[in-house]
């Protein structure tokens, strides 16, 4: 377990666990004889952690079974592989969203003066593009490699295997933001960020953002403190973020933008749940692993003039893998209230998640 100073909460110190619940229990069983007929609840560890682990291990032996299936089998349907392969190709080509014109978006932003959240929205867009592109250029010479037009390059027989498989392509994974998604639920998650994107051109910037749908969400929320101290004059350095759950739980709920941060909708809270009533942190109920949190503020604030009082600090990863207290997967911290002692949420691993795997 590390120790960590948070800038924001002087003086008082918190713990990241560097392992969640599901890690803590499994070492556990490995460091102790006979401890299989053991409990979670004997390491103070909720019920759930037993049922992560299992679960997690349940997926990673479905995802080596996948890629020991025989290449040679058909897609089903009496069809051969090859035309299987060509057949998803062709879906996903069918679901590509039309992209913006940058050039327009690259001249309106001169004219805006270049503020920081418009910067992020062509940024974004930029790796938008090229990642839309890649998909459409690497779908066409895969469909004209299965019927013998074009060499099959290692790169192509690669994407073939992924789409057989039903997995997100290596070529594409590299340009999209980091995810567990299998390739069905990840094409749903493209198609959900091309709807944002498309509003937040058409209509202006969302009252409420889907954080998890760009490409890296920390250019967003750097560019909302930057935006609020520009407003107000505040050193940039002595700035900083503070968040609040809501009681809204959908976007409709929320009735106006906020003029400093954003609201944000789709995180999830894993190694605890939610009391929507009262407001604050509640342990999990039994077999219920992930909880989407209701719709979260984010504010700038200065970090001198913020005092925070039963509340504890979450990490917030980029998906259910977390990796560790390094900051490697990591985008910020949350704070979320609590009634309980914090130890009692950093035992049970308690953080948020931008996507599930799901």
């Amino acid at each position: 377990m590390t120790q960590a100073r948070g800038e924001r909460g002087k003086g008082v110190d918190y713990a990241i666990p560097k392992e969640g619940p599901r890690d803590i229990y499994i070492k556990a069983m490995e460091a102790l004889p006979g401890i299989d007929s053991q409990t979670p609840e004997v390491f103070g560890l909720h019920p759930n952690a037993e049922i992560d682990y299992l679960t997690s291990a349940s997926k990673k032996l479905w995802t080596d079974l996948i890629d020991l299936q025989p290449r040679a089998a058909g897609g089903g349907g009496g069809i051969s592989r090859e035309e299987y392969i060509a057949n998803i190709a062709t879906d996903i080509e069918a679901k590509q969203p039309a992209l913006p014109d940058l050039n327009k978006l690259r001249k309106d932003l001169e004219a805006d003066g270049f503020s920081p959240v418009f910067v992020v929205l062509v940024q974004e867009l930029e790796r938008w593009e090229k990642l839309n592109i890649t998909m459409a250029k690497s779908l066409k010479a895969l469909k004209k490699a299965l019927v013998g037009e074009i060499a099959m390059s290692n790169e192509l027989d690669a994407l073939g295997v992924a789409l057989f498989n039903g997995q997100l392509p290596a070529l594409w994974r590299k340009l999209t933001p980091q995810t567990d998604k299998m390739l069905g639920s990840w094409m749903s998650f493209h198609q959900r960020r091309h709807g944002q994107y498309k509003a937040w051109i058409d209509e202006g910037e969302p009252k409420v953002m889907w954080l998890s749908g760009l490409g890296i969400p920390e250019t967003y929320t750097a560019a909302l403190v930057q935006t609020t101290c520009r407003r107000y004059g505040w050193p940039l350095d002595k700035s900083t973020l503070y968040t609040k759950v809501t009681q809204y739980v959908k976007p409709a709920d929320v009735p106006e933008k906020l003029k400093d941060g954003c609201y944000v909708v789709g995180l999830y809270i894993e190694g605890a749940a939610w009391d929507v009533e009262k407001g604050c942190l509640m342990r999990q109920s039994p077999k219920v692993l992930v909880q989407e949190l209701p719709i979260l503020q984010i504010i700038p604030v200065e970090l001198n003039k913020l005092k925070l009082h039963g509340t504890i600090r979450v990490p917030l990863y980029i998906t259910q893998q977390r990796r560790n207290a390094m900051g490697v997967g990591m985008m910020m911290e949350a704070d979320l209230d609590t009634r309980e002692h914090p130890s009692l949420w950093v035992l049970q691993g308690t953080a948020l998640v931008l996507n599930t795997d799901s």
